[in-house]
């Protein structure tokens, strides 16, 4: 009872209060609260409309969990094809730019106040309740254990800072996380790290199956059918430059400039993390500066343009990108944390990325097997890429290692699947 009503009294209170505040000036956080307040009428229509028990409602934080989310929801789909699917999301940067056949209604997640859950809960009635990744909102878990629904957490990461947190806090995780139904791990480590939280007393199924987001990654790129012909060394000289957030190009695009200066026969693909046209001209500018022509993808074909410098306006079309280039640079590692290193990594790319990485599995099994490479500086960058495209052999063992981990890792959305229909 202490830590429901902490947590109901004092510290989502503050949170939603604060976050009211910051809306007033900030348009995507007043998107979200808006599209909270528009998912009720739209969750009401929609289960007037259907005739169903067997619902599920999937939980995305955001368009990451999204891609984790889509093939477990699509082997489940294959396994009950009559289910009805709901998917939320608590960002508008998952919901805005989802569209996937296999969702039935997709709504934001609600305001996690006791009552508010219980309403939603109340109208949907779902057969299972599954979160993917870290978005765990407490009342959200606490409402559907007293209601008898079962509740799964997928793709979960503990660090080892996990079960050395101040006790207080750990005891607050450890009702949390007792209060799911199962919790599926993607590693044996994180498995460890989350038996040691939630103790010996009454706790969740805990399996260790793995993280679905590298089969979505290897679904994806079979819909590159000509570029996976290819060998790397057949492709372009090219670098891309992925999910680039300002502090990255702070960072690195003065290093840039020097490698392209340094290496006369290699081009770059440019992909803002939000392509704004502020964003793009000031980048485009930049270049031009440094007297490099520039141009912008837009939908032109990308195999028919000869510029040094691309510049990608638009989003969606950095996955099929990689299978055009022979390095790539994910930003976000040098602000809140790196981006998607999978699907570099699929498409046979030694992969760079600054030093936030240390939540993201995918991107530490990399550096362990040999296909990415952490940088702290731009000086950093420029004789990494340098060392490896002057020498053949140690690219190539590079560019294996790198697709070996997705190869090495497919069939967790299998084994979810399997152990959500069990469980």
């Amino acid at each position: 009872m202490f830590w429901k009503a902490l947590y109901n009294f004092l510290l989502f209170p503050i949170f939603f209060i604060i976050t009211l505040i910051i809306s007033i000036f900030n348009r995507k956080i007043f998107r979200g609260i808006k599209g909270r307040i528009e998912s009720k009428k739209i969750i009401k229509n929609f289960i007037n409309q259907i005739d169903s028990n067997d619902l599920y409602w999937f939980h995305a934080a955001s368009l990451g969990e999204y891609e984790q989310i889509k093939p477990v929801l699509a082997g489940l789909k294959e396994v009950e094809p009559r289910a009805v699917f709901i998917l939320s999301f608590f960002s508008p940067s998952g919901y805005d730019y989802v569209d996937d056949d296999q969702v039935d209604c997709k709504i934001y997640l609600p305001f996690d106040f006791k009552w508010t859950i219980k309403k939603y809960l109340n109208l949907i009635k779902p057969k299972k309740l599954i979160l993917a990744g870290y978005d765990v909102w407490p009342n959200l878990i606490w409402v559907a254990k007293k209601m008898n629904i079962h509740t799964v957490l997928f793709a979960a990461r503990f660090s080892n800072r996990s079960s050395k947190l101040f006790p207080v806090i750990r005891l607050f995780y450890q009702n949390i996380y007792n209060s799911f139904s199962a919790i599926y791990t993607i590693s044996d480590s994180d498995n460890e790290q989350l038996n040691r939280i939630v103790g010996n007393n009454s706790k969740p199924i805990i399996r260790t199956l793995g993280n679905p987001r590298y089969d979505q990654v290897k679904n994806k790129s079979d819909q590159f059918t000509k570029e996976r012909t290819l060998s790397v060394l057949q492709r372009p000289k090219r670098l891309v430059m992925g999910s680039m957030h300002l502090d990255d190009e702070k960072k690195l695009k003065q290093s840039i400039i020097s490698i392209l200066k340094e290496i006369d026969d290699l081009s770059l693909i440019w992909v803002p993390h939000t392509p704004s046209e502020k964003n793009i001209a000031q980048i485009e500018n930049y270049f031009i500066l440094n007297n490099f022509s520039t141009v912008r993808l837009g939908e032109k074909n990308i195999e028919k343009i000869n510029a040094r410098i691309i510049i990608v306006d638009s989003i969606g079309k950095l996955s099929q990108l990689y299978w055009h280039a022979q390095i790539a640079y994910i930003g976000g590692g040098f602000s809140s944390g790196v981006h998607n290193v999978m699907e570099p990594a699929i498409a046979r790319l030694p992969v760079f990325f600054g030093p936030n990485y240390s939540n993201f599995h995918e991107a530490e099994e990399l550096i362990v097997k040999g296909g990415g490479f952490s940088i702290e500086s731009g000086s950093e960058l420029f004789i990494q890429i340098k060392s490896l495209l002057n020498d053949q052999s140690k690219f190539m063992n590079s560019s294996y290692s790198s697709t070996n981990v997705v190869h090495d890792n497919l069939g967790s959305s299998t084994r979810i699947v399997r152990s959500l229909i069990h469980d």
